[in-house]
Order: C-alpha cells, then structure tokens, then sequence
C-alpha cells in the first residue's frame, strides 16, 4: 500500500467516524477549531490531511491517530524462531529482521575444545545467563560466569565455548557483519 493509498483512505474514514458519533460537520469545527468547508474537503478527498489537522480531529473524537489514517495493525511481538543447531552449539534467534543488529540466546553443551580462535568485521557484546563462558580473545584468556558480560572488536581474534565444567547459556549481540564467515586468525598446522 502506498502513500498515496493510506491518504486516499483518510477522508471516507473521517466521514464515516463523524456519522457514526452523530456530529455535525458545524459542531465538529466549533469543536476543532477547523473551519467547515476544510472539514468537508479533508473528508471529501479534496482536502490532503495533514498532521496539524489530524490531531485535533483525533481529539476531538478521542480516538488514536492511527485510526485515522488506517494504520496496519502492529503484529505480535513475539519472537517465536525456531532453535538453530551449528557444531553442536544450540542458538534461539531473538530478533526477526534480517541486517541490523542480531540477537540469539545461545546454549553451549558441556564439552572441552582447543580454542579455534576466528576474526571478521563488526561488534560483538556477550552476557552470561548460567554456567562459565570461555572467552579467548587476543592475549586473554577469561572465564565469564552467570551476570558477566563482555564486548570486543571482532577485528581482534576471538573464540568464545565452554569451560568443560558443564553448560553455559548466554546472550550473543552482533551487527551485520558478524553474519559473515569467521576467518582462522592463524593458519592452522597441516
């Protein structure tokens, strides 16, 4: 739907919300202050509506704005994405829309690896809801426990697992490009 499809709309709404109060195109601009021949234009369609002439109609019918201009209908708000499994690392995506910022709560399996460490472009920000995160990143070598966080230039290497001590569950923020491949930030021995 266009622009112009959403106006288009606006005036029959209008006359029709007015008609269905009872009220007169006159008592309406004593009300708005509007004069009558702009009320009868706005909802004729002769008239585009425009935001200073909205809201006092809106007021004066104490309705929302967005009923008066048709505006769809916010969805749920749930997120309900089904958890995706890679290299046995369990991930619940947290946000819907693709690009932008990037949100999964992540759960990381009891298990003890070598650190692999990776580097890409972008930002990543990390928060431990329960058990001990590994986090390798450059010359450091941290534990982050349950309300910890942290955040690095992905620029740097990083890997980031499990301490082997059990299970870790955290939150993982990052932005666009940290959808792209994590390149070795050394070559690995052959």
């Amino acid at each position: 739907m266009t622009a112009d499809d959403v106006l288009a709309g606006v005036g029959p709404r209008l006359r029709q919300l007015r008609k269905e109060r009872e009220v007169t195109l006159a008592a309406l601009s004593a009300t708005t202050g509007i004069s009558v021949s702009t009320l009868s234009r706005l909802e004729s369609g002769l008239r585009k509506p425009s935001l200073e002439l909205l809201l006092p109609i809106a007021q004066a019918h104490q309705v929302p704005l967005d009923e008066l201009v048709g505006a769809p209908p916010v969805g749920d708000p749930r997120v309900r994405a089904e958890p995706i499994v890679r290299h046995g690392r369990t991930h619940w995506p947290l946000t819907r829309q693709p690009g932008g910022l990037q949100a999964f709560k992540v759960l990381e399996p009891r298990r003890k690896e070598e650190p692999d460490p990776r580097t890409h472009e972008g930002y990543e920000w990390l928060y431990v809801l329960s058990g001990r995160l590994r986090l390798v990143l450059g010359d450091h070598d941290v534990v982050l426990a349950a309300g910890e966080a942290a955040e690095f230039d992905t620029r740097v290497p990083h890997w980031f697992g499990s301490t082997g001590e059990g299970p870790v569950e955290f939150l993982s923020l990052f932005g666009p490009q940290g959808e792209r491949m994590h390149v070795r930030a050394r070559p690995t021995a052959s």
